[in-house]
């Protein structure tokens, strides 16, 4: 009994501050170790991991360093695992005017296996939303931000579909390979400088936040600097789905981006136009934001602690950046079997002129059911090379009868635009 009691307080004397951090929100080892690897699932370079809130059953959430909260779509979910809510809030949607009700629940916990998070708040939006599944092809049913990167630095492998999560004390030294830039977190968000060539007009050294949950590649947000131009060749484009309504914009390609000696050329880049919300982002001071269209071709880690962004090249690093070539915004309906629909369609884009509609349903891509297409894979066949000849067949629907319907079958070739 002396030994054991001895042991005891030895061991409140040598880890007095592990006793206490734990107490501290944040996300932490389960068990004291150097490093974690956590794999995650990868759509369109997006990262999804599974989450367990208050040991309920596993749901898919996002990791997102453009957020600051963690937030649950779902509050039927919310409401399944009783969670406590103590007030709500008002968000402002993606588009800039919708507003969407949260109820704020604190306190709760997350397990993702070997790491957890802990006294966790939770945005749980009033309304249930699931159409990122439709963009993505995967269900999420949150996000988590912030709270995952602020004690410990993370690694992220997007060839191996890897993340290593460090105690926070690793990492004093920058790994061989990598190279590094200061990253300043402001308002919880994690934001470098590079440098951009446009190809038409000045350079413009921009203050950029780092996005992992956006699936461009460059944004540019002409609103907030003159010298932010259109390039010469541009298509006028949906630029994703959001919480709270869709951005629009255009498209178009900068000459290249550098920052601490890394360069991207010929970059499909994003100019989404000014809304309402853009006054947010004028006084945040940034132009624009990298996404995992460009992130993806890397392997990064973000150590918010020391303010260090450090990356290396990947395996497609080298990868031309293409943008769609068929017209098509192809979406995922969130139904129990396997359906895909043209959730968009460019004007007199090569899918518009072989007589596509939107909202037209796949049966076949290229004699191959669509049973055996996931959506990330469509949008790869869309953007893969010129002149590549598609087939399908489309399900129309002449009235809101589901059997009331036509068979049309067309091709079309892929065609650069920008």
């Amino acid at each position: 009994m002396i030994k054991n009691s001895l042991l005891l307080s030895c061991l409140f004397i040598l880890f007095p501050s592990l006793l206490v951090m734990a107490q501290v929100p944040g996300f932490y080892m389960k068990e004291p170790g150097k490093k974690i690897e956590i794999p995650f699932l990868a759509s369109n370079n997006l990262i999804i991991l599974p989450v367990s809130i208050n040991e309920g059953p596993p749901v898919n959430f996002l990791i997102d360093t453009g957020v600051k909260t963690n937030i649950l779509f779902s509050k039927t979910i919310g409401d399944q695992l009783e969670l406590n809510y103590t007030r709500k809030l008002d968000l402002v949607g993606a588009d800039g005017t919708t507003v969407l009700t949260a109820n704020v629940s604190p306190s709760n916990h997350l397990d993702l296996g070997d790491i957890e998070g802990i006294l966790q708040t939770i945005l749980v939006l009033d309304d249930d939303f699931f159409e990122l599944e439709m963009v993505i092809g995967v269900p999420v049913y949150g996000v988590i931000g912030y709270e995952f990167f602020k004690y410990n630095p993370v690694r992220i492998d997007y060839d191996k579909s890897l993340i290593t999560f460090y105690e926070s004390g690793r990492l004093k030294w920058r790994p061989i390979g990598f190279r590094k830039v200061a990253m300043k977190i402001e308002n919880s968000k994690p934001y470098i400088h590079g440098k951009v060539r446009q190809l038409v007009g000045e350079d413009v050294d921009a203050k950029l936040l780092v996005d992992l949950g956006a699936n461009h590649g460059l944004l540019l947000n002409m609103e907030t600097s003159d010298k932010i131009q259109l390039p010469p060749q541009f298509i006028e484009s949906d630029l994703g789905r959001s919480l709270g309504g869709d951005l629009f914009g255009f498209v178009g390609r900068v000459r290249s981006l550098k920052f601490g000696g890394l360069k991207f050329n010929n970059i499909i880049t994003s100019f989404p136009e000014e809304t309402e919300f853009s006054y947010v982002i004028k006084e945040s001071g940034r132009q624009g934001s990298l996404g995992s269209e460009l992130l993806g071709r890397t392997k990064i880690i973000l150590d918010y602690q020391r303010e260090r962004f450090m990356f290396r090249r990947g395996n497609t690093f080298n990868n031309p950046f293409e943008f769609d070539m068929s017209g098509i915004t192809p979406k995922m309906l969130p139904t129990e079997e396997k359906r895909f629909i043209v959730g968009n369609l460019r004007k007199d884009s090569p899918a518009a002129l072989a007589g596509i509609q939107k909202n037209d349903e796949f049966l076949e891509i290229n004699r191959v059911p669509v049973d055996f297409w996931e959506l990330a894979d469509m949008i790869k066949l869309f953007r893969s090379e010129e002149e590549r000849k598609i087939s399908v067949k489309l399900r129309r629907y002449r009235s809101d009868d589901p059997e009331d319907f036509e068979i049309i079958e067309t091709n079309f070739e892929l065609k650069r635009q920008i």
